[in-house]
């Protein structure tokens, strides 16, 4: 069945995913596959077995700009969010220009917490909003901080006592997943949010250094577990030692950056405000991920 002629059938909203295998795209479906509206997946090879049967999925090809307008007709909302990659800016436009000319009404785009360094994806974030800004579609910006996925990382590090990086002494207000993927169901569901032209600042509950992560995982895993600091220069060179991509390489040590300075120490009351519950805090998100750090260091 065609997008457009399941929308005659039913007078329920139609709300496109894009970025549906991301990990607040998938969280957002699992979110939304039980609330009465016509969920579709945006993915580049759609797979049947990916999502559940109700679910709705279109292909999506950046490189061929028919997939985009075909993929958003008959979209009522659509929430925005691709990987972060160099083709991130040219592809979310081009996105939103689809959509805009396909006749959706609003576009919730996952964004990221706004600092005035040129660092990515930063910067790319708020080129993408100045242009969805100046198109005439109602929006709204989900600004959050750093998740704590990013810790993922740190995994075999501190199973190997070698944990570290360039992030100092500063301090940052992590964020979980789930909690983002939240707003943006509370902002796709709500029905005065059709008209908003708004952004939300998303914070977890507290800030956080790289030696309070550490104290955590020292507490929980019941072993030492130290941050090693490495000045930027030491880092750089340690990552492109052991293989990551010069692109993988300025985006990380871009974040550690962003901590040293304290760049995303905000706290706000959003995630409250829009959800209705709290954000989940750090012990939590390493309790459920402690396999990934537990082993003995060597």
């Amino acid at each position: 069945m065609s997008q457009s002629s399941r929308r005659n059938l039913s007078p329920r909203i139609a709300i496109a995913i894009a970025g549906a295998t991301g990990r607040v795209g998938a969280a957002l479906i699992a979110g939304l596959a039980s609330e009465p509206v016509d969920l579709i997946a945006l993915s580049r090879k759609p797979d049947p077995s990916r999502f559940p049967a109700h679910v709705g999925q279109a292909p999506v090809d950046f490189d061929a700009p028919v997939t985009l307008a075909a993929a958003m007709q008959g979209v009522d909302r659509l929430f925005l969010a691709q990987g972060t990659s160099p083709r991130q800016v040219e592809n979310e436009i081009a996105l939103i220009d689809a959509a805009v000319g396909a006749g959706v009404r609003h576009i919730v785009k996952l964004s990221a917490a706004s600092l005035p360094a040129k660092l990515h994806p930063f910067d790319w974030h708020a080129r993408i909003e100045a242009h969805l800004i100046s198109r005439d579609i109602g929006h709204t910006m989900l600004r959050p901080t750093t998740f704590f996925d990013t810790l993922t990382r740190a995994g075999k590090p501190v199973r190997e006592g070698t944990w570290g990086g360039a992030a100092g002494y500063g301090i940052v207000n992590l964020i979980d997943t789930r909690d983002v993927a939240d707003a943006a169901k509370a902002v796709l569901l709500d029905p005065a949010s059709e008209t908003w032209q708004r952004a939300f600042h998303l914070t977890g509950p507290r800030a956080w250094t790289m030696d309070d992560v550490a104290a955590q995982l020292t507490r929980l895993l019941g072993r030492p577990v130290a941050y090693q600091q490495r000045t930027p220069a030491e880092e750089r060179e340690r990552l492109l030692a052991s293989g990551v991509s010069g692109f993988v390489v300025d985006v990380l040590t871009g974040l550690d950056r962003t901590v040293r300075e304290s760049s995303l120490q905000e706290q706000t009351a959003t995630v409250q405000l829009l959800t209705g519950h709290a954000p989940r805090g750090l012990p939590q998100w390493l309790e459920e991920n402690l396999s990934l750090f537990r082993g003995t260091a060597h």
